[in-house]
Parts: C-alpha cells; sequence; structure tokens
C-alpha cells in the first residue's frame, strides 16, 4: 500500500498540473490539451522544467523568471491536493487496480469542484468523463462490487442504474423546487454530476451522497453565520462541491449505514 501511495502520489502531482491549466481555460473556452502551457504575464512558453509540479514555484518563489510576474499559489496547492488524493487513494486499498480507480475518481471530483467553486458551472466536459470512468471502474473492478453470479455482459448494467436514479432524482426536486418557489434552487449541472456520480457508487449509495453533501453544505451555512456574515435564502452555494465531497466518502466508506 505504500509503494501504491507514493507511486500515486507522485502521478498526482503531473495530474494536478493539468488539472490546474483545466480549471484556467476550459471556463474561457480555451484549448487544454494541444495549447502549450504560458506564462500569464507575459505569455512566453514555459520551458519544461518551469512546470516541474510544486518544485518550479517553490524555486521561481512563485514569480515568472522571465517577466517577474506573480504565478498564483493556486496551482501549486492544486498539485498537493492532487497529489494528496493520490496519496489517499493509495492507502485506500492493497489492490492497485482499485486505488488506481480511487485516484482516478478523487481527480475527477477535484476539477469538478474547482471549476463549480470558481465559476458555479458544472460543464459536460467534466461530467461525462466522470460518468464513462464510473463504466469503466465497474468492468475493471469486477467482482469487486458485484456479485460472482453476475454474468460479465451485465456488469455495466448497476452503474447505468446508479446513473439514471440519481440524475432523475435531482432533476426531478430542482423541478418540484422551481415549482414550489418559482426560482431556481439548483444549477443545471447538478443532476449531470450526481447521475455521473451514481455511476460509481450505484443507486445505494445515492443517499449517502446527498447525506454527506448536505452536512459539508450546512457546515459552510455555519460557518458563515459564525463570522457574523448575514445568510439569505437567495445566497449561491457550489452544490457541485458539496456532491463531490459526498461521491468522494461514499466511495472510499460505502453508504452510511450499510458499510
Amino acid at each position: 500500500m505504500l509503494i501504491h501511495a507514493a507511486f500515486l502520489g507522485g502521478v498526482g502531482l503531473i495530474v494536478g498540473s493539468f488539472l490546474g491549466l483545466v480549471s484556467l481555460r476550459l471556463p474561457r473556452g480555451e484549448d487544454v490539451v494541444f495549447d502549450r502551457s504560458r506564462c500569464g504575464g507575459c505569455g512566453r512558453t514555459l520551458k519544461p522544467w518551469r512546470m516541474i509540479p510544486v518544485l518550479s514555484w517553490a524555486l521561481s518563489r512563485g514569480r515568472c523568471s522571465d517577466c517577474g510576474s506573480v504565478i498564483p499559489v493556486r496551482y501549486p496547492l492544486i498539485e498537493l491536493g492532487s497529489g494528496l488524493i493520490g496519496v489517499w487513494a493509495g492507502l485506500s486499498s492493497g489492490d492497485f487496480t482499485m486505488a488506481l480507480m480511487t485516484g482516478v475518481l478523487g481527480w475527477n471530483l477535484l476539477i469538478i469542484a474547482l471549476v463549480d467553486a470558481e465559476h458555479f458551472w458544472l460543464p459536460d466536459q467534466l461530467t461525462l468523463p466522470l460518468f464513462v470512468g464510473g463504466l469503466l471502474a465497474a468492468v475493471l473492478l469486477y467482482p469487486y462490487g458485484l456479485s460472482a453470479a453476475v454474468p460479465s455482459a451485465l456488469i455495466p448494467l448497476p452503474p447505468l442504474i446508479g446513473a439514471a436514479v440519481g440524475f432523475g432524482g435531482l432533476w426531478l426536486l430542482a423541478r418540484l423546487y422551481r415549482l414550489v418557489r418559482g426560482r431556481e434552487g439548483l444549477g443545471g449541472g447538478d443532476p449531470f454530476l450526481l447521475g455521473a456520480g451514481g455511476a460509481w457508487v450505484g443507486w445505494a449509495g445515492l443517499p449517502s451522497v446527498l447525506l454527506w453533501a448536505s452536512a459539508a453544505g450546512l457546515s459552510i451555512v455555519l460557518a458563515m453565520l459564525i463570522v457574523r456574515r448575514r445568510v439569505s435564502a437567495t445566497d449561491r452555494l457550489p452544490f457541485g462541491v458539496f456532491l463531490s465531497i459526498g461521491l468522494w466518502l461514499t466511495w472510499l466508506y460505502g453508504p452510511l449505514g450499510l458499510a
């Protein structure tokens, strides 16, 4: 497990560097695959040794060596967070495939939470890969999540059911809220996120996801009240962040009351 943790932690640092790029470019509609990394101040292409996760930022003291522009601390923090997810995933299971898929889930949820926290936006470009990853996990991890009596041809069925229940349930809740209150209560991407998450945790895990998400959301509200900030019913909260927390914890520790 320690070897898995060290390896996935290193991979996580590299993945975090890419996620920081995605979190910046995707909301701007810029290419996130083929366009090379550039300094946000002078626009010069970054050399490979200036893109070493965390280390390059620390050695340059958070500034571009060409123009002196400040490199936001969010980038090394994202890399560190992604690395910690890799370590957590490696320690969560002695089976490497299971640990790897746990890391993949965590990295997916990290970028989703980042974009939603900063832009209140859950694009299909992020939720669709999460859904596909859930189907892939069902195949690779068989027979971990399914009975050995289930034919291999039916392995994708539980994730599909979880996705349908997750999306349909939250979409229906959003519609009912709009009918009763006359305004939107959930973002349009939230049902897609819960549906994609249902492909990972199955329909039985969805109540736990919502409970964890609600607890996380309430903790933020309480923190706002403690610092004496006024909270109103119209304040926006990035629910995708809380759903991501709920999905991560449910995947790691199982449905509440059933694990």
